[in-house]
């Protein structure tokens, strides 16, 4: 997993990770560290819901098999190599009947090619009619033969490619929960990784350039603080279909970790990025949090966002750095407004 964060919030998850392993007298290891590493920086809300809910079950503290068990859960690539595993053996055994089938019918054509020479060798002989008819029970015989086994072979081939096909769709499902958040249906950071990792070698063409939102619910915490984390969680997805529907068809609109959200948005300049993170900002500030069983309003919700244009040949985690520099500055300045990163920073 690649992690995309600016050095001082890399510094502060790793103090943090670091503290609770010493808290809960946890062994160092690069498993529990990346477990509570990706706990602090919410960029898996699974997984920070099963650690949260398997601290309360344990009595506020998880022991190294805990811990273990949560990471191979969550973190381990064996799911994903698994997935692959299965689906590459289907395929072989697959492969295999198919062979073994088109080889049986092979050799069954020979024989059958057998039988038609020697009835033709044979009717060009004397023969009784006794004879000749035990030939033609012969050539049906193998006719008929043949016909089952052509038969044989093609429901085989209609089974494979039924069978080909579902891996095809559970691989395709498996890639897409692989990079989906399941809360609010948005790509994830592996998503985002994705898209701009392919962003950047577009951009490797002198005509192509992308630019990059980075944007913080204000003041979220007080949402889960004062209402509940129901309420946050209808904050998150409220706020995700506002962006959703405020980007048009090829932008990429994901959730960053926590309540952090990004866009990316292929071949948009500086400036076309900037009125595109100050529309959405708009229209998520016209979103209000109402209570439903009294229909008042208790709060309402603004973003803060920074916002820049890719750089040839700009490292993405300096890219990274530069937008979320530029977002912490929006909220040094109040919350609720974009705030750039110039391209000469």
């Amino acid at each position: 997993m690649a992690y995309f964060h600016s050095q001082n919030k890399v510094h502060d998850l790793s103090d943090l990770s670091l503290k609770r392993i010493k808290e809960f007298k946890l062994l160092p290891t690069p498993e529990n560290y990346e477990l509570w590493f990706i706990y602090f920086s919410q960029t898996d809300p699974e997984l920070v819901k099963e650690i949260n809910s398997a601290v309360k079950r344990d009595g506020g503290k998880l022991d190294d098999e805990a811990c273990y068990e949560i990471f191979q859960e969550f973190l381990s690539t064996d799911r994903e190599e698994n997935t692959v595993k299965l689906a590459g053996d289907k395929i072989q055994q697959t492969i295999q009947n198919v062979n073994d089938v088109v080889t049986s019918t092979k050799q069954n054509a020979l024989e059958y090619n057998a039988h038609l020479m020697r009835a033709n060798e044979g009717l060009k002989e004397h023969k009784s009619q006794e004879e000749i008819n035990a030939l033609l029970t012969d050539v049906m015989s193998g006719t008929q033969n043949m016909l089952d086994r052509n038969e044989h072979l093609e429901v085989t081939l209609e089974q494979s490619a039924r069978m080909m096909e579902d891996m095809r769709r559970d691989l395709e499902i498996a890639r897409k929960e692989a990079m989906t958040d399941p809360l609010t249906g948005l790509g994830n950071r592996k998503a985002f990784d994705h898209e701009i990792y392919r962003m950047v070698e577009l951009s490797q063409d002198d005509e192509y350039t992308f630019s990059l939102i980075l944007m913080d619910i204000d003041h979220f915490k007080k949402f889960n603080d004062t209402f509940g984390h129901q309420v946050g969680d209808q904050v998150l997805k409220l706020v995700s279909r506002t962006l959703k529907q405020g980007v048009k068809g090829r932008d990429v609109v994901v959730r960053y970790g926590g309540e952090e959200f990004s866009v990316l948005l292929p071949e948009t300049n500086f400036h076309g990025a900037m009125k595109v993170a100050e529309i959405l900002r708009k229209e998520v500030e016209k979103k209000e949090v109402v209570n439903r069983s009294t229909g008042k309003k208790i709060a309402q919700i603004t973003f803060s966002a920074g916002v820049s244009q890719y750089r040839k040949g700009e490292e993405i985690d300096v890219l990274i750095e530069r937008v979320d520099k530029a977002l912490y500055e929006a909220k040094e300045k109040g919350r609720n407004q974009v705030v750039s990163a110039p391209l000469d920073r």
